[in-house]
């Protein structure tokens, strides 16, 4: 049995997250599916048993359940000694691109995925709406990588890792990635880190999953 369980699905980008960490950070670990799109997050038996918020990833090592992408991170870093802050101020600056990434970053952007990539909605106010705030978050990244090849610096961190979380994912957004050439050339050199793979490639999804 691997030392990390990830409960997760091959389509969450928060889950990647927390696969892409355990990957980079050459974990032994291994990938338990959770049938999202058939309702198991939202059952009785997985809130009470896995995370009452019916979400995931949720991490399970040494006695520990853990879930929120951010917390998973976090703990992952301190374990392994791998992409966290040198420092209290590093450590706070990572919390506060976490935090932004939850908020702006990942959340429009995740949501504006799902419904034109997945759920085929088509265009909708809704759709819209995400549309011009995930713009607006993309701006502000774009502009912060104009001066530094990682969200800290010279090297990447956790902040990172949460924040490309989605970035690799093929289906439709309507966004024109063309124009953000830094956020681009971000995401290739994560991309180029020893153990690094794709979400499908580490994470099994539903087309490839057991019935």
């Amino acid at each position: 049995m691997a030392e990390y369980r990830l409960h997760c699905m091959g389509e969450s980008g928060n889950a990647y997250k927390a696969a892409l960490m355990l990957a980079l950070a050459g974990c032994d670990w291994e990938a338990h599916w959770v049938d999202y799109f058939n309702g198991e997050t939202r059952g009785e038996a997985f809130r009470e048993r896995l995370n009452e918020l019916g979400e995931v990833p949720v991490l399970e090592h040494g006695g520990r359940r853990l879930s929120q992408s951010g917390a998973i991170l976090t703990y992952l870093a301190e374990r392994t000694g791998r992409f966290g802050g040198r420092d209290e101020d590093e450590k706070l600056e990572i919390l506060r691109w976490i935090l932004f990434d939850n908020h702006k970053f990942t959340s429009y952007f995740a949501t504006l995925r799902f419904q034109i990539g997945i759920q085929k909605t088509g265009e909708t106010p809704v759709t819209e709406f995400l549309r011009g705030r995930v713009l607006g978050a993309f701006g502000i990244v774009e502009k912060h990588l104009a001066t530094r090849p990682f969200i800290l610096g010279e090297r990447p961190t956790i902040a990172d890792i949460s924040m490309v979380g989605y970035l690799y994912y093929p289906e439709e957004t309507g966004i024109d990635r063309t124009a953000f050439p830094q956020i681009n050339a971000w995401a290739g050199r994560i991309a180029a880190l020893p153990g690094w793979a794709h979400p499908y490639d580490l994470m099994p999804r539903k087309a490839t999953s057991p019935a």
